[in-house]
């Protein structure tokens, strides 16, 4: 256990807090008693009746705790009423305590010079405002540290949220790219074509070991993701063979820039689905990537049938309506990177002259370094 776990226990702060509240109050009683001649007694007797208030308060929070789910008007009458008996009890038993050491005549002819003080700290009414200060002080830190843990289980329950939010988002992913993999295998097996059916199974191996091995909530170099993207279209390859075309424009600069895992595949997905599946001539899709004014600009282009009538979605910016193509890997990775950058980044969609689709992002340039 270190220093920190150390004092994050609650019974250490208690005593900690205890121990330094009462000597506190033992030194200024007794620094206020030099001014007027203190015998050399007093010195036993002050650090004694710090120890004897200690222990008074000890009850005092014994009934707190007993009595701490009552009504809060309860609390507060019980809180006055038990700080006034136990600064009573505390102050019968200083006054015998008192008697009992300064019990000689000299002694107390020496003490007379004493009696403004004692008028003004050793009565009752003094005694009871340091156990109502206490107490208002155990209440206090109580109720800071209540709002602390809540605050606390509140941020863990939104981080939990947020994490299972992204987690399902990368996840729902896995089944929809799984089922038109083994959906092509299946085909390949029918045609009795076993060794590119062999193939395909073994980079999908390769492919889903990867998607494991990575945490959704863990950012990759965009260099790690270009290999991964190389996992997954070596599995496209055997599919679409000279059919699918592919460009890659990633600048030096960009290369280290860390994004979320897998961030690109669902893109690419979605490009091979539109824009190579449906055309018999095949496609081009081109990957893009450069660091600009600390910032990240991703491009995924394809030249298929572009912006289409299936359904209308907004493009951030220009505040107008378009027609995109349907897709649930668009959809998620926009949620995605709302769940992770907030406002913090933008996922456009737009025109490939002369036809196609592109998919802008523009992200925060994070870098290792600066990651850790």
């Amino acid at each position: 256990m270190n220093i920190d776990q150390l004092f994050e226990n609650s019974r250490i702060q208690f005593w900690s807090l205890q121990i330094l509240g009462w000597t506190g109050w033992g030194v200024t009683f007794y620094v206020a008693a030099l001014f007027w001649g203190t015998p050399d007694r007093y010195a036993i007797y002050v650090p004694l009746i710090s120890v004897i208030g200690m222990l008074y308060t000890l009850v005092l929070r014994w009934i707190y705790r007993l009595t701490w789910d009552a009504e809060p008007l309860r609390r507060v009458i019980l809180a006055i009423v038990a700080s006034y008996l136990a600064g009573a009890a505390w102050m019968m038993t200083r006054s015998t305590i008192f008697m009992q050491i300064f019990e000689k005549k000299k002694e107390m002819h020496e003490l007379q010079g004493l009696d403004h003080l004692f008028a003004r700290l050793e009565n009752v009414s003094s005694a009871w405002m340091v156990m109502l200060c206490w107490t208002g002080l155990y209440f206090g830190i109580k109720y800071y540290k209540l709002l602390q843990e809540e605050r606390q289980q509140s941020l863990k329950t939104q981080a939990m949220a947020h994490e299972a939010q992204l987690k399902m988002l990368r996840y729902q992913l896995n089944p929809h790219f799984l089922f038109n993999t083994l959906n092509a295998i299946s085909t390949l097996i029918l045609d009795k074509d076993d060794q590119l059916a062999e193939k395909m199974v073994t980079r999908l191996s390769n492919f889903l070991r990867y998607s494991l091995d990575n945490d959704p909530m863990q950012k990759v170099s965009l260099a790690q993701e270009i290999k991964a993207m190389q996992l997954y279209l070596d599995i496209e390859k055997v599919r679409f063979a000279e059919r699918l075309n592919l460009n890659f424009d990633i600048e030096d600069s960009a290369s280290e820039a860390l994004i979320p895992s897998l961030l690109l595949q669902p893109l690419v997905e979605n490009a091979i689905k539109y824009a190579i599946a449906q055309n018999m001539e095949g496609g081009t899709i081109g990957i893009a990537a450069k660091a600009f004014a600390g910032e990240l600009l991703l491009e995924v282009s394809d030249d298929g049938p572009g912006l289409d009538d299936t359904v209308q979605d907004e493009l951030p910016g220009d505040g107008t309506r378009k027609k995109v193509r349907r897709g649930v890997g668009l959809e998620n990775t926009r949620e995605r990177l709302r769940e992770l950058y907030g406002d913090n980044q933008s996922f456009r969609l737009g025109k490939t002259e002369p036809h196609g689709l592109t998919i802008a992002i523009r992200l925060p340039l994070e870098l290792p370094q600066e990651a850790s």
